[in-house]
């Protein structure tokens, strides 16, 4: 079965970067404990006219097991997307926004995020596994 494409990508762009290393110290920290870093993903979206939608995913990386934050990243990559009318119900923009657009975009978007960390002193981080949107999406709807 063909799937046609019922939306297009217009632009993308980074909407937010944010760092902290809040001393040497830390800094040197995040270097030896890189392994209890982990990548957090949020997705949402928000309507604009003409069927168009803002599609925002936030990459973090940081360690959820510290209490005090020593070093962490963030970035927000919006997604503008134009939804062609015969897809436009609750069904179909749901997959769109949270498993088709994050798909086709995210090898980008992880490419600029760890040019950044790499930039800001991290040059060794690297994900183990790639993630997977259409199965987060098709688990979360059961």
């Amino acid at each position: 079965m063909i799937m046609t494409k019922n939306y297009k990508i217009l632009t993308s762009y980074i909407k937010v970067v944010s760092s902290q290393i809040t001393d040497t110290e830390s800094y040197i920290y995040l270097k030896e404990n890189i392994p209890k870093y982990s990548l957090g993903i949020d997705i949402d979206s928000f309507p604009l006219k003409n069927n168009m939608a803002e599609v925002n995913i936030k990459l973090s990386f940081d360690n959820k097991n510290e209490s005090v934050k020593k070093a962490y990243f963030e970035m927000t990559h919006t997604t503008i997307v134009r939804v062609e009318e015969s897809a436009v119900n609750e069904k179909n923009l749901k997959k769109i926004f949270l498993s088709d657009v994050p798909t086709e975009m995210y090898p980008e978007i992880e490419t600029k995020f760890f040019e950044i960390v790499k930039s800001i002193g991290y040059p060794e981080i690297k994900l183990e596994k790639k993630i997977n949107f259409k199965e987060m999406f098709e688990k979360n709807q059961k």
